[in-house]
């Protein structure tokens, strides 16, 4: 039985499985119990402060007589509990009694959690919800203990929560053009409240709004009398003013700039003349309104949801006019920035892929373009290794939790970290907020051939050198010193993978002297491993490159019939050109994260590499973003995130790109908070929460609100952390983001469990969303079905590759460790042994099982 509280008047408790059927509660005293337990919010109530709430002068035996209460509201509230079981809603812990009451079981919860979420949202989504909550209302708050100490200071707060939501209410009608409908409830709240500055002025404007204009006056002159007669103070400012304004009938009073003043009335002019002009089918009606929608997606909630349904829309509207530029123009409009990796609508994000992908073969098939196949898919050179590894490949490499010796990634060692042992930095002392990044190319100290490398992440403020590898700015001396991603061989390298026509071009760092061991150096033809001539064309650009040229790729400046950074129509053209299949290349890398084709990382890397040739920062926000996403395909990988995230903070920040930097600050918290780092992560969310709050980005306090959860369960206050995962919850209801709500907060609790050694949750009615096959063994253990759990761990697939990699892999580890499965458990211990020095799942910034060296002890690693 799932129970419901009601404490929004009388106090009252109900079956929620049942239609409400009511719960016979006994007398006062039972129900004096409950309501002071609701007040504590789920916290523990002491016996004796138990009996001091409930008795003036206690008698003999009161504490018994507390007991014997409790006792009969168990009985009540779990009448199928098995004698002797220990209760689950109304439980004893230490010295008296806590009521573990899901989130959205009290009324006055739910209330609350309503209000602060319609704060959030635009009037048009505001008001359904705060109609709703103010309906929960039955009478006042803990109505029959108005004279009881411990329920005083909450009934007011709740009440002074309800005044301030009907005057919410009334300014959410006023901005939708329904001020006729916010009259009524006004006269009988200040019937109530007459000292209420803020609802005379809603009431007034309402009227003057249906055209009671004597009305409204008469209603500001009757709040003067009474503030004066009654209380000796003049109006304030605001009624003041407005009493000024209706007299002088301003234009800012009419309904469609009531709510923002003067960018209203801007906004209605602009719109209104933007209809008169532009014809109702141009193109850049279509334009225009991906832009819109891009802004409307950051508002959250109903806006993110409507924005991502109608990009849609617009794309297939693209298409349809058979142009690829623009069809182009209109998917890579929508560069928002993300920060959850499992996607929201698969189906919808393989739509935008397929249509990103149609629309770079259309524009490879154009006038001028290369003819190399499909864009963006880089054919393999002379049978050099795809791209593409398989995951076996990868897995093998990776076995022993060093970086795979043919497949190495780029040393990003982030800011404060120092090797391992396992090729993952671990945490450090300081943490200088701009990346030291290595600059792309072969330092090879060792015998042996390049390796194949992810694309670097440069340095804020580099330009292009001679070989397309972005050198410092002279007027930029911060950047000095900073080394971009590249090749460090070490050791005598197994022959036989050489550098590929896909490797990015300026892969080789300008200046970098041959050393006789295969690092190729400025200048020296391009020849690969074992004497074998590297040729081909970089696809992300539409230079061809010969044999001869510096590096593999090249950067095609000289490269015969291709032009593209040559002065006047055709370069333009061509840099316009690579610009729009950048912005394709990053929408696919976005929108393909969480899957395990190479698809989506070779995207990302010719969106960057085209980016920071172009030398354009919005462009390369957008390709890192891309960078992030596709950055999952192994555990142990924060610090190259945390690299990503802080070129990030400094290229948005010297560019004005304010959503990207907020995303760096979102990035930078989730890697932070894997190395344990949490003074910094704590810095970042309040970096990104000031940032969401200055310009309206009220989706950052979901993340930060999470974090915080986070980092309560990471220090050991398990208690504290599950109140905060469920009041974070509350955040994500109407947040616009379904991939990221369904199952989080039953994972969440999971973890903290298994944190602790307990038992998974088995309530059949928690909803695991997308974690069911992993969360599943484990429920079935703690349910004593050994059989079906070892049956369900033989079915659990691979994680996805995203925020929650680690955690998961350690969720199926711990079960496998339980059934005694060494074959899953040296499978669990492989992929974990890169993240050796993380916490097990805090890199999503969400949730944790602590640190992973100790699930790879209990490995057996």
């Amino acid at each position: 039985m799932r129970v419901g509280f009601g404490v929004l008047g009388p106090v009252v408790a109900w079956d929620t499985d049942a239609d409400g059927r009511a719960i016979a509660l006994k007398g006062p005293r039972h129900r004096g119990v409950l309501a002071r337990l609701i007040v504590a919010r789920r916290r523990v109530v002491p016996v004796s402060r138990l009996v001091e709430d409930l008795w003036t002068a206690p008698p003999p035996g009161a504490v018994g007589a507390v007991r014997t209460f409790v006792a009969a509201l168990r009985r009540a509230l779990e009448p199928d509990r098995p004698p002797r079981a220990p209760a689950r809603l109304l439980v004893t812990e230490g010295p008296g009694y806590a009521l573990r009451a899901d989130a959205d079981a009290v009324d006055a919860w739910r209330f609350e959690q309503d209000v602060a979420a319609a704060a959030t949202l635009p009037p048009d989504g505001a008001l359904p919800r705060l109609e709703e909550a103010l309906g929960r209302w039955r009478g006042p708050a803990y109505a029959e203990f108005a004279d009881e100490g411990w329920a005083r200071g909450e009934r007011s707060r709740l009440a002074e929560l309800r005044l301030h939501a009907v005057e919410r209410q009334a300014e959410a009608r006023l901005a939708l053009g329904r001020a006729a409908e916010a009259v009524p409830d006004l006269e009988a709240h200040l019937a109530e409240h007459p000292w209420r500055e803020g609802a005379w002025r809603a009431l007034a404007l309402a009227l003057y709004r249906t055209g009671r204009q004597g009305d409204a006056l008469a209603v500001l002159r009757r709040a003067r009398t009474l503030l004066v007669e009654q209380l000796g103070l003049d109006p304030g400012p605001e009624l003041r003013r407005l009493e000024s304004d209706i007299l002088a009938q301003a234009p800012h009073l009419a309904p469609a700039t009531a709510r923002g003043g003067g960018a209203a009335q801007v906004w209605a002019d602009a719109a209104a003349a933007y209809d008169r002009t532009v014809a109702s089918g141009a193109r850049t009606r279509l334009e225009s309104t991906v832009g819109l929608l891009r802004d409307l997606s950051m508002t959250g909630g109903g806006g993110l949801l409507t924005a991502r349904r109608q990009r849609v829309a617009a794309v297939a509207a693209a298409e349809e006019l058979g142009d690829p530029e623009l069809t182009a123009r209109v998917i890579g409009a929508y560069d928002v920035p993300a920060i959850w990796t499992r996607l929201d609508d698969p189906e919808q994000a393989a739509t935008i892929v397929a249509a990103a992908e149609r629309t770079l073969a259309a524009l490879a098939a154009g006038p001028g373009a290369p003819d190399d196949g499909l864009p963006g898919v880089e054919p393999p050179d002379h049978g050099e290794p795809s791209c593409q590894e398989t995951d076996q490949e990868s897995a093998n490499h990776e076995a022993s939790g060093h970086e795979a010796p043919h497949h190495r990634e780029p040393d990003h060692t982030a800011p404060d970290h120092k090797p391992t042992g396992h090729g993952t930095p671990g945490p450090g002392t300081s943490e200088p907020e701009a990346p030291r990044h290595k600059a792309p190319g072969h330092e090879a100290s060792g015998h042996g051939a390049p390796h194949r490398e992810e694309p670097g992440h440069m340095a804020p403020g580099h330009e292009p050198t001679g070989h397309g590898t972005p050198g410092p700015r002279a007027s930029e001396p911060e950047a000095s010193g900073h080394k971009a991603p590249g090749h460090e061989t070490t050791g005598h390298e197994a022959p036989g993978r050489g550098a590929t026509a896909y490797e990015a071009p300026g892969r080789v760092a300008p200046g970098h002297a041959d050393t006789g061991h295969g690092a190729p150096r400025r200048g020296a033809s391009g020849h690969g491993v074992g004497g074998r001539e590297v040729t081909g064309r970089w696809a992300s650009g539409r230079e061809a490159v010969g044999r001869g040229s510096s590096a593999p790729g090249g950067d095609g400046r000289g490269a015969p019939g291709h032009s593209t950074f040559g002065r006047g129509t055709a370069g333009e053209a061509a840099t316009r050109h690579d610009a729009i299949r950048a912005r394709l290349l990053a929408t696919v890398a976005v929108e393909s994260r969480g899957g395990h084709s190479g698809r989506g990382r070779q995207a990302a890397r010719q969106a960057e590499e085209i980016a920071r040739r172009l030398d354009d920062p919005a462009l390369l926000a957008f390709a890192l973003n891309g960078v992030f996403m596709q950055s999952f395909d192994r555990a142990g990988l924060a610090p190259r995130r945390d690299a990503t995230g802080a070129e990030l903070i400094a290229l948005s920040a010297r560019h004005g790109l304010v959503a990207f930097e907020v995303l760096g600050h979102l990035i930078r918290l989730q890697a932070r908070s894997a190395l344990a780092d949490f003074a910094s992560a704590d810095r970042h969310a309040a970096a990104a929460e000031r940032l969401g709050e200055r310009h309206e980005r009220p989706l950052v306090r979901v993340f930060t609100e999470w974090y915080r959860a986070l980092r309560l369960a990471a220090t050991g206050r398990a208690d504290e952390a599950e109140a905060a995962y469920r009041d974070a919850a509350t955040r994500l209801d109407g947040a616009g983001m379904p991939g990221l709500e369904r199952g989080l907060l039953p994972l969440a609790l999971l973890c903290l469990r298994v944190g602790r050694g307990r038992p998974a949750p088995t309530d059949p009615d928690l909803d695991w969303g997308p974690y069911a096959p992993w969360a599943r063994p484990l429920v079935l253990l703690a349910r004593d079905h050994r059989a079906e759990a070892a049956a369900a761990l033989r079915t659990v697939p691979e994680p996805p590759r995203d925020l929650l990699l680690e955690a998961l892999w350690c969720l199926t580890g711990r079960a496998a460790v339980a059934l005694g499965d060494r074959e899953t458990m040296a499978r669990a211990r492989t992929a974990l042994a890169p993240a050796a020095a993380e916490l097990a799942g805090a890199g999503s910034g969400l949730l944790t099982l602590g640190p992973v060296s100790r699930h790879l002890a209990d490995l057996g690693g």
